[in-house]
């Protein structure tokens, strides 16, 4: 999500958008594929401004029902829209002013005909029955679906994650990021003994029919489909308070009885500061409304908004290990920082398109180092980053193919996160910089939005077209490469790389001097750096992920 000067953002943005089309691959996508990805009008066609989600979880039967309204907005004139939902998963009736409507399906697409046309403008609802038995995840988080488990005394624990695969997977809903409802009622219906933790705040708990007990969760605040969840579990509550930057901020816990006490420790140890890092870096937590939870999961994570599952087993590092092999990434708990700061990056600032998902995960990867620095100091914190790199395979493209429900490549978070990096690096003021990401947080505050708008404003708030560093770090799996050559005295230098004219300032210095910025072009031009010579020449590979010739 990123980057010009005081001219107008779209335009210094147009060669990233006609590069982007020109590189989407020749994969053959399905009509399916486009109607699980694309805008058409049959979704635009309406403005999600409400759900109330109303389900009954058999966990015995591994099955669902219930229902889903649907209140919006009408964004223009139309009889026919488009809503989303596993073919797996029965409807059994839409009902629109107490009648059923007609509807047909085709892959995982619903089609409803109104009776007469809803008028732009109007403010309509409608509610989806259905029931039947959702995928069950294999591999969550990185699958999707349901996930049946136990806990150490044998009672039941279930838990949602359907980040890429969709929302639809197990509730019907307009499966599309770029639409997020403004507020949503959560009514989680489970059996007698276990408790349903979902987004927001709980409501009401009432016994229903059957041995049943239902939650209902009020989100106040817009909540993108995929960020919904159920988490379900002989759960104990545990709570605590954050004075933040808009005031006193809820802290509420909820784990499994065998986990309290190391819950404790671990919550306590790593989430006030947290908080304290991500605040002072991107802006004052998004959902104070819906306050702050970290939900035990029987699987690794996820970022679902105000209601963070957490499945790290109490563990220091990534379960245990140190992505960046520094040994910086063992002093905190990785899940937790790296999913609260999707509340940022992913939850508040959301990308339209699965395809820019670097938005969220580049970002999202960089506060991982922002925790680290302001933790341990900005040289530990520009260690983590270079650490980072290990991890990076430059496959494929970091931005994937639009209107098809399809991501980039895995490198959107730590080459995302050194992107970042090099950009803070050339931006040459850590208050400015600063300053930039709280902009971000502050002016696409619970919005969706594209690579375009966030390079853009980037751009335009640091003073500089940093469009074509995007467009190659984005768009093409290579890095560019700085090459030297030094001739007659004279030290030459130019830029090899995929977009033509190619730019960007790289810090250089002789050997025990002191570094200053050059500015190559892809042709050889002169370097004013005296007294370079290829023994001497150091460039700052630290900070700049590059590659470096010298002849």
């Amino acid at each position: 999500m990123i980057r010009a000067f005081l001219l107008a953002s779209a335009l210094l943005c147009l060669p990233l958008l006609s590069t982007a089309q020109l590189l989407q691959p020749k994969t053959a996508f399905t009509r399916a594929d486009s109607l699980r990805g694309n805008l058409t009008p049959l979704r635009t066609c309406y403005d999600i401004n409400y759900y109330h989600l109303d389900v009954r979880l058999d966990i015995d039967k591994k099955s669902i029902s219930g229902s889903n309204l649907f209140r919006f907005t009408a964004t223009q004139d139309f009889t026919k829209l488009q809503f989303d939902l596993f073919a797996n998963l029965q409807v059994d009736k839409v009902l629109y002013k107490g009648q059923a409507l007609p509807f047909t399906r085709e892959a995982n697409a619903v089609f409803v005909t109104f009776p007469q046309p809803i008028r732009k403008g109007s403010r309509e609802e409608f509610t989806v029955q259905y029931s039947g038995k959702p995928t069950i995840a294999e591999r969550a988080p990185w699958d999707g679906g349901l996930v049946f488990a136990k806990d150490a005394k044998g009672k039941p624990w279930v838990a949602t994650a359907c980040q890429g695969v969709g929302a639809s997977i197990w509730w019907p809903t307009k499966d599309h990021q770029a639409d997020e409802v403004d507020s949503m009622m959560i009514s989680i219906s489970v059996p007698k003994g276990l408790k349903d933790v979902s987004n927001g705040r709980l409501r009401k708990t009432t016994a229903v029919k059957g041995g049943y007990t239902r939650y209902d969760w009020f989100v106040s605040n817009p909540i993108n489909n995929y960020d919904v969840a159920m988490n379900v579990g002989d759960f104990q509550h545990f709570g605590d308070t954050y004075d933040g930057e808009n005031g006193k901020l809820t802290l509420d816990y909820w784990v499994l009885p065998e986990n309290v006490e190391k819950a404790k420790k671990q919550f306590g140890d790593n989430v006030k500061p947290m908080l304290k890092s991500m605040e002072h870096w991107f802006g004052p937590y998004p959902f104070y409304k819906d306050g702050y939870k970290l939900v035990d999961a029987p699987h690794l994570g996820m970022e679902h908004q105000s209601a963070v599952a957490y499945g790290n087993k109490y563990l220091n590092g990534y379960l245990g290990h140190d992505r960046s092999a520094t040994g910086w990434g063992l002093k905190w708990d990785f899940i937790i920082i790296h999913e609260s700061g999707h509340e940022w990056f992913g939850n508040n600032i959301t990308s339209k398109d699965i395809a820019d998902m670097w938005i969220h995960e580049g970002f999202t990867t960089y506060s991982e180092a922002l925790f680290v620095e302001s933790q341990f100091g900005k040289p530990a914190g520009q260690e983590y980053i270079h650490g980072q790199r290990r991890n990076i395979r430059n496959d494929e493209p970091i931005i994937g193919p639009y209107n098809v429900n399809k991501e980039g490549s895995g490198d959107m978070y730590d080459k995302g996160s050194v992107l970042l990096n090099m950009v803070r690096t050339i931006v040459n003021d850590d208050e400015k910089w600063r300053d930039m990401l709280r902009g971000l947080s502050h002016t696409y505050y619970h919005q969706t939005v594209t690579t375009p708008q966030v390079v853009g404003y980037l751009n335009q708030q640091s003073g500089r077209d940093l469009t074509k560093i995007f467009s190659q770090y984005l768009l093409y799996k290579n890095i560019p490469t700085l090459e030297f050559r030094f001739e007659d005295g004279q030290t030459l230098c130019r830029w090899v790389a995929d977009v033509d004219g190619f730019s960007m300032p790289v810090r250089v210095r002789t050997k025990g001097g002191e570094y200053r910025f050059i500015e190559p072009e892809t042709t050889f031009r002169p370097v004013n750096l005296p007294g370079a010579t290829k023994e001497n020449l150091e460039v700052d590979t630290l900070n700049y992920y590059i590659g470096l010739l010298t002849d």
